[in-house]
């Protein structure tokens, strides 16, 4: 578990600098906070984001870890708080608490072959965990990025996973679905790519995050391939409200997922992940 804020339960006011529509149903936010200096987070950590009058809700931070200046987050509108802040322009206002939650272990995984799986929107609480590796790139052996989409008009930051697979030291997998219109990608489903992907199990870490049916498959297809549990780590982002595990409707199991998550090591919760409603 990481330090707390100094004030976690006060909003500080954080001003909108862009914003960006990434899907039909997804827009990103950039932030800068209005008293000035920077805001420290590790990658995997969320904010809770107040619109005024509506409310606030968990969003994971999508931005890049080295860059304290300005505070990324991408959100799918699913809700009245979500739609709430979708309707907010530049210049306007947003209540921000946080960081809180476990991060990825990047630093971790160095000496190991990096395997990202990401599904739907799930790939933006894991692109400060791809920033991060990237910029330290010599420190892993392979790096492999694999995403899966619903159709082509669904897959989010598309322009940077296009760069991201121009560079020679990186594998990046993109499927989709169900093809519409002109593509000419991959199709199925992103577990299919786990099983053809080439990398070293006994010395892997795998980020997975995304739906949680697809996250289930997606590490049995990890497991199979013979990569151990604890070095299987998944983001578990479900009915936060406090952040601090105090009010008590995050819990899951013996878990609070605010305080000891999002991000677990699969070895810790393996016999609660299977559990359908829990």
């Amino acid at each position: 578990m990481t330090a707390l804020p100094a004030e976690p339960m006060l909003p500080s006011p954080f001003r909108i600098v862009k914003v960006v529509r990434e899907l039909a149903d997804t827009f990103t936010l950039v932030l800068q906070p209005e008293a000035g200096g920077a805001f420290a987070f590790r990658s995997g950590q969320f904010n809770m984001l107040y619109a005024f009058g509506a409310g606030e809700v968990p969003i994971s931070i999508s931005g890049d870890p080295a860059d304290d200046g300005q505070l990324v987050h991408t959100i799918r509108s699913v809700g009245p708080v979500t739609q709430a802040l979708g309707a907010l322009k530049v210049g306007d206002v947003v209540g921000v608490r946080g960081p809180f939650g476990t991060p990825w272990p990047v630093e971790e995984a160095f000496g190991d072959d990096l395997v990202i799986i990401a599904g739907g929107v799930g790939l933006a609480p894991l692109r400060p965990a791809i920033y991060q590796a990237l910029a330290n790139r010599q420190k892993f052996g392979k790096l492999i990025i694999m995403y899966g989409a619903r159709t082509p008009q669904d897959i989010l930051f598309r322009k940077e996973l296009e760069k991201w697979r121009s560079r020679f030291d990186v594998n990046v997998h993109v499927t989709v679905d169900r093809a519409t219109g002109q593509w000419a990608g991959r199709v199925g489903v992103v577990t299919n790519v786990v099983a053809r992907a080439g990398f070293d199990p006994l010395h892997t870490t795998a980020l997975v995050c995304g739906p949680e049916v697809m996250m289930r498959y997606a590490v049995d297809m990890v497991e199979k391939r013979g990569v151990p549990t604890d070095k299987v780590h998944v983001s578990m982002e479900r009915n936060m409200k406090c952040g601090l595990g105090l009010c008590g409707h995050c819990q899951w199991g013996p878990h609070f997922v605010c305080r000891d998550g999002p991000v677990f090591r699969f070895s810790e919760i393996a016999e609660l992940f299977p559990v359908r409603e829990l």
